[in-house]
């Protein structure tokens, strides 16, 4: 049969999410046996497919995940995924990892299989293996299609989507336009697009003219990797906006990755930082004031010691199935405060009995009580057994650990700096603790937690208001800044660079502007008297705006504007429409809406793009988790490609007027057979 009477099926964007579509369709087909339909799967992807952009393989080893070995996958492994078609290839990472190191993945170099053999299950690899890794699945799922199946690469970036105008019975339902002009017509589309680059925020605007206008070096929000950090100039002050994961990046490549070198302290175990004079001074600043907090030294993502009580999915989904729609502040959160509560000082209990005012079982026993009052009273019961018990400096107030220095003034940078500094020094000396620390449960208990709020929220599952002004509002910030941060090591390094005079902190909620007196930006904190700082350069360590209403992408822009998809909107406060981040689409498997409100049968999305009806859609898919929870991208990738299947088993291809003079030439020469 030619490829062109054969179903046409074409996922835009080859990374980890467009390669769990393309291994779901290649496991699903090889379930249907004998009765399934001949395809043609088009990846369309200017990078390396199965890395794609972010995680390509070319990268720089100091780029560090911030998930440990044993988490990720990009397929289908364990038990939980006993329910669907099995993997083709039905490796984690981490067990990837592990053939690597017997000798079972002959395509890696060097390098790769040396950093696979320095690290256990509980490290932090590069994203430079991990795309390794994800390069090594991309290639056995194509070589494990059947003979009936073809999987072709285009090596080339879409930029246009459009319906064919063929009213024929039975043709192609679109064309996809790539960035050399040439063009391919397909039955059903996927997008998986991935992080794409986005216009800048007015403020960013004004800053970039300035750096125009005044000859100063203003860099944008970007993937760390493709920056060029060594056109940032030795001793010079550079102003870093944000102490997310991006910053860490920038860190790391303009201190050990200039020469520096990192060494254990012989009295306190701390680092010590030797400077290699290449670098420039960084002056850090974000709302906070201070970096995410480090992840836990675990042999496990969630603690082991960690088993929600209150926040079960069972009692979480209570009230969808009573017919309520929750609020996340009214009753969401509850329950997953009360976990919170319970772990830290069950742990404190634990590991510190002797520093509580009563004897720990009966407080224990007192606040297990109050956990379990029934309505509004539970949280002052709680405070109260809190208050006889527990010395105030040990109390926890999970909401006040977004801010953790609200309200305190500071005389000068060099005092707010030192702050920060026995701060990092804590939460360094706390991840070492492991199990045995009770912030660090606490947070752990938080992040199990986020994977049920995950599940129940998705799809409608709270109400608009709550997503937007609660969910979205304070509680995600809170837990990416406290849960989603980065390895151990990256702490430790941080403040061994401040104690060396590389680092320096602005404070928090600071302005940055141009100062036009001193032909430079300027940075400074409301809550840090007498210094503010000035430099020619400023970097934005964020990645572009997930907003596709604001992206740049040719693609994204022209759907747009053709009206092929829509932004999703709902109507705010006042009776104002508000949009959200993410497109509009119908119930999983998550089709297109486009500018008519119609559901489009065969144009599917996946990914970031879908964060107007899931929250975390950044999180890879956590290796042995239930489907419907810490694996939810593979089960979204599941349910496409069965929807893709159906529709391709009652296609008739005699019915396809499609002849090869239709593709244009150019097209299929640019395609690339993976074999």
């Amino acid at each position: 049969m030619e490829i062109q009477d054969k179903r046409q099926v074409a996922v835009i964007g080859g990374g980890p999410r467009g390669t769990s579509v393309l291994e779901r369709l290649i496991a699903g087909h090889r379930a249907l046996g004998g009765s399934a339909p001949a395809l043609v799967i088009r990846v369309v992807e200017p990078h390396d497919p199965g890395p794609g952009h972010v995680w390509r393989p070319d990268q720089s080893r100091l780029f560090l995940m911030n998930t440990p070995c044993l988490y990720p996958t990009v397929v289908p492994v364990g038990t939980p995924a006993a329910g669907i078609a099995p993997a083709p290839v039905g490796l984690s990472f981490d067990a990837w990892r592990e053939r690597a190191v017997a000798g079972l993945v002959p395509e890696l170099d060097g390098d790769d299989l040396a950093e696979c053999a320095g690290l256990a299950s509980r490290d932090f690899p590069s994203r430079a293996l991990y795309g390794r890794y994800l390069t090594w699945v991309f290639g056995e799922v194509v070589r494990a299609a059947p003979p009936n199946v073809s999987v072709i690469h285009h090596h080339h970036e879409a930029v246009g989507l459009d319906r064919t105008t063929s009213a024929r019975r039975g043709a192609h339902e679109w064309r996809i336009t790539l960035d050399d002009g040439s063009q391919f017509d397909a039955d059903d589309v996927v997008l998986a697009l991935g992080h794409l680059p986005a216009t800048l925020t007015p403020e960013q605007a004004r800053l970039q003219d300035a750096a125009a206008r005044h000859s100063l070096q203003y860099w944008p929000p970007a993937v760390p990797a493709d920056v060029s950090w060594n056109r940032l100039p030795a001793g010079k002050t550079v102003l870093v906006r944000g102490l997310g994961l991006n910053f860490f990046d920038a860190m790391i490549q303009l201190t050990e990755g200039r020469g520096g070198r990192f060494s254990s302290a012989d009295d306190d175990g701390r680092l010590v930082y030797t400077p290699s004079g290449k670098e420039p001074r960084l002056v850090a600043a974000s709302r906070r004031g201070v970096p995410y907090r480090a992840k836990a030294s675990l042999d496990s993502y969630v603690p082991r010691s960690v088993v929600l009580r209150f926040c079960t999915l069972d009692r979480a989904l209570a009230f969808r199935a009573s017919g309520v729609q929750p609020g996340f502040d009214h009753d969401l959160w509850p329950l997953l405060h009360r976990d919170v509560l319970w772990t830290y000082y069950s742990t404190l209990g634990r590991t510190a009995p002797g520093v509580f005012l009563v004897p720990i079982e009966a407080f224990l026993a007192d606040l297990d009580a109050a956990l379990a009052t029934d309505g509004p009273g539970w949280e002052a019961a709680a405070g109260n057994a809190v208050a006889r018990a527990v010395p105030v400096d040990l109390r926890l107030d999970v909401e006040a650990l977004a801010h953790p220095f609200a309200g305190r003034r500071f005389a000068d940078g060099d005092a707010f700096t030192g702050a920060v500094l026995a701060y990092l020094d804590a939460d360094a000396a706390g991840s070492a603790q492991g199990e045995d620390n009770p912030l660090k449960m606490a947070i752990g208990a938080l992040n199990a937690g986020r994977t049920v709020i995950k599940q129940v929220v998705a799809d409608g599952g709270i109400s608009v208001a709550s997503w937007n002004a609660e969910l979205r509002g304070w509680f995600e910030p809170l837990v990416e800044g406290l849960a989603s941060g980065p390895p151990p090591l990256r702490i430790a390094q941080l403040a061994a660079l401040v104690r060396a005079g590389i680092v320096r902190f602005v404070g928090p909620n600071p302005s940055f502007g141009f100062d036009p007196e001193a032909g430079q930006f300027r940075a400074a904190s409301p809550w840090v008297s007498g210094d503010s700082f000035t430099a020619h350069y400023l970097v934005e360590a964020m990645m572009p705006a997930n907003r596709v209403s604001t992206s740049l992408s040719p693609l994204m822009r022209h759907m747009l504007q053709e009206g092929i998809v829509r932004p999703a909107t709902f109507l705010g406060e006042g009776g104002a429409p508000v949009t959200t981040t993410g497109l509009d689409v119908a119930g999983p498997p998550y089709r297109a809406v486009d500018r008519s409100g119609r559901e489009q049968g065969s144009l599917f999305v996946i990914g970031l793009q879908l964060a107007s009806v899931q929250w975390g859609t950044a999180i890879a898919a956590q290796a042995g988790a239930a489907l419907e929870a810490g694996s939810r991208t593979l089960l979204d990738a599941d349910a496409i490609a069965g929807a893709i299947l159906d529709r391709a088993s009652a296609w008739t291809p005699s019915e396809v007027a499609v002849s090869a003079g239709q593709q244009t030439a150019a097209g299929v020469t640019a395609a690339s057979t993976v074999d």
